[in-house]
């Protein structure tokens, strides 16, 4: 492990209780908008430290599991516990507070802040200090202020970012973006990181530097990950199991191999009897 690595992974892992079971049980969720399901009895649950995938065709319901975690929708029925907490109905602030963090399929950035001012936001519910003190920028708020920006530059240096930790992001690459996002949930110090598409509209190269970081998130700094992506080589070379859904119901759950080739899965995505992921790419 890299000596930022080290530092990220002590500091992200610090005061983290022990958790018995999983750390998320989605249950029975069902979610409605008028006469239109949405998700219709879906059940899973995410361990710690694991790369949870959920794939599916478009419209199958795989963002709205996100905006019912995040706290934007509510299901109508069914339950959502993280680390043991009931966050059904609870507002969106308060389930970040608890350790949920998300990225979103478009890049949600502030285009004319730096690289450096994004990620140092994500760290806004670790500051304790008010108006008088950051005024006059001493005592608490300049102990936080560098604490903080300690972290945020572990994290510029985990995601290989250093080039332009002073740059403006409106004007960086789109894979660059992409990955001051991912950082900007990385200083949350998230317990499940809620990853909603992260390498589309990526390159072969920028996909891959992606996909180098997600398993370095889970196997050196611990944090468990639910991923919703269509690149199928990457979801089935990363994932350690994968949720299936078409049409707001789950289809399969399982390791990569079994759901790769289960015959309901291969026709909600192909209507016909076909690996999904064949030697020219993904389905």
């Amino acid at each position: 492990m890299k000596s930022h690595e080290r530092s990220l992974a002590t500091h992200l892992q610090a005061d983290r209780g022990e958790q018995s079971g999983p750390i998320l049980e989605f249950s029975g969720v069902h979610l409605s908008f008028g006469g239109l399901k949405v998700l219709d009895e879906v059940s899973f649950t995410v361990e710690g430290g694991e790369l949870f995938a959920i794939i599916g065709p478009n419209g199958a319901g795989k963002t709205s599991m996100f905006n019912c975690l995040s706290g934007v929708y509510h299901p109508q029925e069914g339950s959502m516990r993280f680390l043991g907490t009931d966050i059904l109905g609870m507002r969106p602030n308060k389930i970040a507070a608890l350790g949920m963090a998300r990225t979103f399929q478009n890049v949600e950035l502030f285009e004319r802040l730096t690289v450096l001012d994004n990620l140092m936001l994500g760290r806004h519910l670790h500051f304790g200090y008010g108006v008088p003190s950051a005024a006059l920028f001493a005592g608490r708020a300049k102990r936080q202020e560098l604490a903080n920006r300690e972290v945020v530059e572990d994290i510029i240096d985990f995601l290989e970012i250093q080039p332009f930790r002073k740059s403006f992001v409106g004007f960086l690459p789109y894979g660059i973006q992409k990955r001051v996002e991912l950082g900007r949930a990385l200083a949350m110090e998230p317990r499940l990181l809620l990853l909603d598409e992260p390498v589309a509209g990526m390159n072969l190269e920028e996909t891959e530097d992606m996909a180098r970081f997600m398993l370095d998130i889970r196997d050196e700094l611990g944090i468990a990950m639910i991923l919703v992506e269509h690149d199928m080589r990457m979801v089935m070379d990363l994932a350690d199991r994968v949720l299936v859904v078409d049409f707001g119901r789950p289809v399969a759950l399982g390791r990569p191999a079994e759901v790769q080739s289960n015959p309901d899965v291969i026709r909600a995505y192909l209507g016909q009897e076909h690996t999904i992921v064949g030697e020219g790419g993904s389905a």
